[in-house]
C-alpha cells in the first residue's frame, strides 16, 4: 500500500527506493505539476512527519505523508501510513513519532499549528486510517465528510491538496502545500481513479501525498471529503492515480469520531424536539439532547 511517503515508485532515485521501502507500498508522492496554496487556503490539508521507523534489519527511516482534518481532534490519511516493521497497517498507540501540522501553506513563511499523534484506527476493507491528535484545533474548520455511499460520479472534478514532493526525483516532502485539479476516472466499491486535469494533464499526486484529500469545492459552499491518496505511477504522469473511497466508511467514522462537527452528523428520527416546546428547545429527555451534542467544529 503506498503514502504519501510511500515506498516505491519505480525509477526513482536511491533516496526515493528507500522511502518506498520504508512504507512498503508504490508511492504517491505530492502534487506535481500542481499549483502553491494561497495563504489562508486549505488550513484543514495537514503534513505529517514521521521519523526513526524501524526496518527489519535493525536501522530507522524517516518518512511523511498528508492527510486533512475531520474534526478538532481527528485527521483522516492513507491507512498504509502507520504500520508495522514489516509494513502491515496497524491500529492502536502510533508506532513511530507522528507529527501534524496544518493551518499553515509556507512552513518558512508560518510554522502553522504543530500536534501530536497518539492514537491510529484503521478502516475496515480501504486504505484510509483516522488518527487521533494530543490537543483540539479550535480555529480550523474541518474538511466535511460525504454522505455515506453517495458514489461519486466518474468526470466529476476534484481537488487534491498535498504535503508530498513534486517530482519522483530525489523526491523530499515539500515545505509548500500545493493543490490541483483532477477528474474521476472509474468507481469501484471501494476505490477511485483519477487522472490530471488542471493546471495540466500530469498534475498528479507524488511520493509523501499518500493521505491527501481529495475533495469537492463547490460555489458557496464547505469543501467536503471524497477521498484519499492512495497509490500510484511515478510523478508527474497522465495516468490513473488511485485514491480511497471516503463514503463508503463514512458510518465507520462517525463510530470513531466523538467530535465530528454537526454538519457531518444527522438526527435520528429519536433525536427530535418535543412538540410542546417551541423550536429550537428540548424536551429534557437525554433522546432530545443528543441531536446537538455534535461540536461546533
Amino acid at each position: 500500500m503506498p503514502t504519501i511517503f510511500t515506498p516505491a515508485r519505480a525509477a526513482v532515485a536511491v533516496a526515493a527506493v528507500l522511502t518506498a521501502a520504508v512504507l512498503g507500498a508504490t508511492p504517491a508522492s505530492a502534487v506535481a505539476h500542481g499549483t502553491l496554496a494561497s495563504p489562508g487556503q486549505y488550513p484543514f490539508a495537514v503534513k505529517l512527519t514521521m521519523t526513526h521507523i524501524p526496518r527489519p534489519g535493525g536501522t530507522f527511516y524517516d518518512s511523511a505523508c498528508s492527510a486533512a482534518l475531520i474534526s478538532p481532534t481527528w485527521i483522516i490519511t492513507a491507512g498504509h501510513c502507520f504500520h508495522d516493521i514489516n509494513r502491515n497497517p496497524i491500529s492502536g498507540p502510533v508506532p513511530y513519532a507522528t507529527t501534524a501540522t496544518l493551518n499553515t501553506v509556507d512552513l518558512s513563511q508560518a510554522p502553522g499549528e504543530v500536534r501530536r499523534v497518539t492514537d491510529v484506527r484503521q478502516a475496515p476493507e480501504t486504505d484510509i486510517s483516522l488518527a487521533r491528535l494530543s490537543a483540539p484545533v479550535t480555529d480550523v474548520t474541518p474538511l466535511g465528510l460525504s454522505k455515506a455511499r453517495a458514489k461519486p460520479a466518474t468526470r466529476r472534478l476534484l481537488t487534491i491538496a498535498g504535503w508530498g514532493a513534486t517530482t519522483s526525483i530525489n523526491p523530499t516532502p515539500a515545505t509548500r502545500l500545493s493543490t490541483g485539479q483532477v477528474k474521476i476516472r472509474t468507481v469501484s466499491s471501494t476505490t477511485i481513479t483519477v487522472v490530471g486535469h488542471y493546471p495540466a494533464a500530469d498534475t498528479s499526486a507524488c511520493l509523501y501525498d499518500s493521505g491527501a484529500p481529495y475533495f469537492t469545492t463547490p460555489k458557496r459552499a464547505a469543501p467536503q471529503l471524497v477521498s484519499v491518496e492512495s497509490n500510484g505511477p511515478d510523478c508527474p504522469h497522465t495516468s490513473p492515480e488511485t485514491t480511497a473511497r471516503a463514503d463508503t466508511i463514512t458510518k465507520w467514522i462517525k463510530t470513531i469520531v466523538p467530535d465530528l462537527p454537526c454538519s457531518n452528523r444527522r438526527a435520528t428520527p429519536t433525536q427530535t424536539r418535543s412538540a410542546s416546546h417551541p423550536a429550537g428547545a428540548f424536551d429534557g429527555s437525554e433522546k432530545g439532547r443528543r441531536s446537538f451534542c455534535c461540536s461546533r467544529g
